[in-house]
């Protein structure tokens, strides 16, 4: 029988904290060596020594010991920056696929491409050929994996005051079966998914409880059934989950007092009356010739909520096509700092979930979810097929911060002094300003909902 390999992805976001995760779930292999459950078998607010980048200086003839540091952190930056661009083309890639849902929209690239790559360690053949063109996987596998690990090293690296940013991984194996060794090795050494035991087969509520209390815990209880009931069955052997936790306060709050019920126009047609914050502080805004740029910087300004919103009230479908990376660096390279913007947004709150399989294959990752699939890295055997991804995200957007846990023509672009009055529908994204990665994305349709 085909065996099954389970994905869930779980996000969790909102106005002063960002949570989200991942799983997925695989098949058999080599007798399991990991312990069951260790303290350190999952990495969070800090990674083991082992996963922490060792620099990997090149002898160079005539070049000197500083020289040498110097070059080895700027191929590691590269490398990075490759995994960080591919993870970002991917985000727009799903976002363009998922837009045409309606309402609004919630979900972390970053914690999907997490839980795939993860996946992507076992898989072989045109298996993998397939999932590396859909994740924008570039690199050989050996150097992707180092690279995640030095990303998530990175991102969770600082000691910051004023929000918290915390990643775990971890593997959930079917106790009695057996998994490449080297899988698990990739998965901890880069990952920091350790792995533990649980009885699929014989006790399958008992392993969907213990999974959903670990995402639960690494959220914050923001998202605390991942797994709903019926999905993992006694063919599911291995699930791979990734939880990522962001909870900061705005470097500039706004102030409860000043939150008033104003209108938003959900359509051309519609109004309605939503708590609507206020404040004037100075952050970076460009206005261009269709659209409006904010940057809300979290404290310590290491990571930002960036809104776009469209001039036009019904304009957001428009923007949503026009919202590639190239075009939002554009947009990024047109913000002045200056003079006080006034700000109005609005206080939202948004918990959604999705079935990510189908998309995935529209995608052109089909192999992966079909008996043909190869994730012969995994086990030897052959036996293991995507059965669903599934992602879960919650963001609280208020006056203190935010909580989760997932070609315009520059031609107007100015400093100083403005308005952004953020009363019909917009697009938001959480985003990590040191390694430029996208966290989050977002689309605010309709505060009440």
């Amino acid at each position: 029988m085909k065996q099954i390999i389970a994905g869930f992805t779980a996000a969790l976001v909102g106005l002063t904290t960002a949570l989200g995760g991942s799983a997925l779930a695989c098949e058999p292999g080599i007798p399991l060596r990991n312990k069951t459950s260790s303290g350190n078998a999952d990495a969070t607010a800090t990674l083991p020594l082992k996963l922490r980048p060792q620099p990997r200086t090149p002898i160079i003839i005539g070049q000197n010991a500083s020289e040498s540091a110097n070059q080895a952190t700027r191929e590691l930056s590269a490398e990075v920056n490759t995994v960080v661009e591919g993870n970002n083309a991917f985000a727009f890639d799903l976002y363009n696929k998922l837009r045409n849902q309606q309402g609004n929209l919630f979900f972390s690239p970053y914690s999907i491409s997490t839980a795939l790559a993860m996946t992507y360690a076992g898989a072989r053949g045109p298996t993998a050929t397939e999932m590396a063109k859909v994740l924008h996987f570039t690199k050989e596998p050996e150097n992707l994996h180092s690279s995640f690990a030095t990303l998530i090293a990175r991102l969770i690296s600082s000691n910051p005051q004023g929000y918290q940013l915390s990643i775990a991984n971890r593997l959930w194996g079917q106790k009695g079966y057996g998994f490449s060794d080297a899988f698990l090795k990739t998965s901890q050494n880069n990952y920091g998914a350790g792995l533990e035991q649980v009885d699929f087969a014989g006790a399958t509520e008992q392993a969907r409880r213990t999974i959903n209390s670990w995402v639960a815990k690494k959220t914050q209880n923001k998202i605390e059934n991942l797994i709903e009931q019926s999905i993992l069955t006694s063919n599911t052997k291995l699930v791979l989950t990734n939880a990522i936790y962001f909870k900061g306060a705005w470097a500039s709050q706004f102030s409860p007092k000043d939150t008033k019920q104003e209108a938003f126009s959900v359509t051309a047609t519609q109004q309605v009356k939503v708590p609507m914050m206020y404040q004037e502080a100075a952050v970076p805004f460009a206005d261009l010739e269709e659209l409006q740029l904010l940057e809300l910087p979290y404290a310590d300004s290491d990571i930002s909520m960036v809104i776009l919103l469209p001039k036009k009230a019904n304009g957001v479908t428009q923007l949503e096509q026009q919202l590639t990376p190239e075009n939002l660096q554009k947009w990024l390279s047109s913000v002045r700092e200056g003079g006080n913007v006034k700000i109005w947004l609005p206080k939202f709150k948004v918990d959604s979930a999705i079935e990510l399989s189908d998309v995935l294959s529209s995608m052109g990752m089909e192999i992966a979810f079909s008996k043909t699939a190869d994730f012969s890295g995994i086990s030897p055997k052959k036996e293991l097929s995507i059965s669903k991804v599934i992602h879960k995200t919650f963001v609280d957007v208020n006056e203190l911060g935010t909580e989760a846990a997932a070609t315009t023509g520059v031609l107007m672009a100015r400093g100083g002094s403005g308005q952004f009055r953020a009363d019909h529908p917009f697009l938001f994204l959480i985003r990590d300003n040191r390694s430029e990665s996208i966290l989050f994305v977002g689309r605010m349709v309709n505060p009440l909902e």
